[in-house]
């Protein structure tokens, strides 16, 4: 099983703290959990959400690019229908060589109705936006020579876009799906697949079943480093710890609760989303999903905290180390 982290940093909006402290935690977290071994992380995209989630991930990305040397680089997600297709691709392929081939590019439609709105972009578009981006920046990627496009949403006219990515044909695309139709098309359609962080284990192990089933139905040869599956991180160790992190958990779903659609259990009690409890009860909990083909987790901690992925590190890690490594 292979570890990494979702999510950003938060500024002052969130946590009464200066803008440029708020980040400078979150770069020191990333170059933390580079040295504890995380092998990746995939950095949030929102905007207008007066939370201090962050809105340039590509700038960020590019900054943690030069501080890090092994730790992949993943967008989780650039939200497709707001942007301009063309400098997307070369925003994200200037990443890609920045940082030596480490990114992983992770697109969706989006979900917030105020983001939405903020842009001027009605929601009933969002799925022919997506499509027609992801066509250009496909050609963006693979077209040698100068192309035009006019479609629908955009138009260029003899165009080249430079630089290329350093992976080719290009970066791994991932996408954010959460309905059945979704994971299959990104099947289909050459994604790897991110599942959210509310979604409970039985959803997650249909998904990835959905995923699998829909690569060998076409032929695309399956693994499961082609799925990466998002997880709050709440590890206690006491009870009143416990408590505290339930009242977290109702928090972070009030305030994420747009991307649930029917994920939720009764009660956070109930839960199976979180790796929330005991050292023991965490590794229990992802062993059900290892079982179930889950083996790519990325943790969310919502106070980015470096004693968290230490702590885990130490007490959560060891149990699914390689055979080979354990045996050293």
């Amino acid at each position: 099983m292979k570890f990494g982290l979702f999510g950003g940093a938060r500024t002052k909006r969130s946590v009464g703290i200066e803008d440029s402290q708020g980040y400078q935690g979150f770069i020191d977290y990333v170059l933390e959990a580079e040295r504890l071994g995380f092998h990746q992380l995939f950095m949030v995209e929102h905007h207008f959400t007066g939370q201090g989630q962050v809105s340039a991930s590509m700038t960020l990305l590019a900054y943690l690019a030069a501080k890090t040397s092994r730790i992949r680089l993943g967008t989780g997600v650039v939200v497709l229908p707001w942007h301009n297709p063309v400098l997307v691709a070369e925003q994200a392929a200037t990443l890609d060589l920045l940082s030596g081939g480490r990114l992983d590019f992770g697109v969706g439609k989006g979900y917030r109705k105020l983001e939405f709105d903020g842009f001027c972009v009605p929601m009933d578009e969002a799925n022919e936006r997506f499509n027609e981006a992801i066509d250009i920046i496909r050609k963006a990627w693979t077209t040698e020579d100068r192309f035009s496009h006019h479609g629908p949403r955009w138009n260029y006219e003899n165009i080249v876009v430079e630089p290329a990515p350093i992976q080719r044909p290009h970066p791994p695309m991932w996408l954010a799906a959460g309905s059945y139709d979704s994971v299959r098309r990104a099947a289909r359609e050459g994604f790897n697949l991110l599942l959210d962080q509310l979604a409970q284990v039985d959803q997650i192990i249909a998904r990835i079943d959905a995923f699998r089933d829909e690569c060998e139905k076409i032929g695309r040869p399956y693994n499961a480093d082609m799925v990466a599956v998002a997880r709050a991180l709440q590890m206690v160790h006491s009870e009143d710890e416990r408590n505290a992190a339930f009242e977290t958990r109702k928090r972070v779903v009030g305030v994420i609760g747009d991307l649930a659609r029917d994920k939720l259990a009764d009660s956070v009690e109930q839960d199976t989303a979180p790796l929330l409890g005991l050292p023991e009860e965490v590794i229990a909990r992802l062993k059900q999903l290892e079982a179930g083909g889950a083996e790519n987790i990325l943790l969310v901690d919502p106070n980015a905290s470096v004693g968290n992925l230490r702590a885990f590190a130490a007490e959560v890690m060891p149990a699914f180390a390689p055979v080979a490594a354990a045996a050293e």
